[in-house]
């Protein structure tokens, strides 16, 4: 009897966390605790230092951007302030734009850090230097920019 209470009770535990909409972490620990605490630390710097603290991001090969791992911040109305492998995205309203797959991703992004503060998302997204999509895990954080509210995000390819 232990046993099938167990594994009903494992059932719905995952069932829920895939139907309440915001995936689990990705299945790479190592690789999402690193993402965690670049983009917690990116935070706390914009946190201070506001917009200002953009142009660190942009340098490749510092700690905010290396590999294919970068920053990207957005206001809580779907503009994009920085997008440093993407800056023909910056300044850019991004609400209603899908991925591969039809996902709104972007709504995702603010429905988490309004809901939970911080979270992952999954979605499709070009590497850089890429036109075609591919799998991609992002952590965003919620982050105040100047006075207003955003988020501030890093992700990682999974293929």
């Amino acid at each position: 009897m232990f046993r099938f209470l167990s594994t009903c009770l494992a059932f719905l535990i995952v069932t829920t966390a895939q139907v309440g909409g915001v995936p689990p972490a990705p299945a790479i620990p190592g690789e999402a605790a690193r993402i965690e605490s670049m983009v917690n630390k990116a935070a706390a710097l914009v946190e201070v230092r506001g917009k200002q603290a953009f142009p660190d991001f942009r340098r490749r090969g510092s700690e905010w951007r290396f590999n294919e791992v970068y920053l990207f911040v957005m206001d809580l109305g779907g503009r994009v302030l920085l997008n440093v492998e993407f800056p023909r995205r910056e300044g850019t309203n991004r609400l209603k734009e899908r991925d591969a797959d039809g996902k709104l991703f972007h709504e995702d992004f603010i429905d988490v850090v309004r809901s939970d503060g911080s979270g992952w998302v999954d979605y499709m997204f070009p590497r850089p230097g890429q036109k075609h999509p591919s799998a991609k895990w992002s952590y965003v954080r919620a982050v105040t920019i100047d006075g207003e509210p955003g988020l501030i995000g890093a992700g990682f390819y999974a293929e």
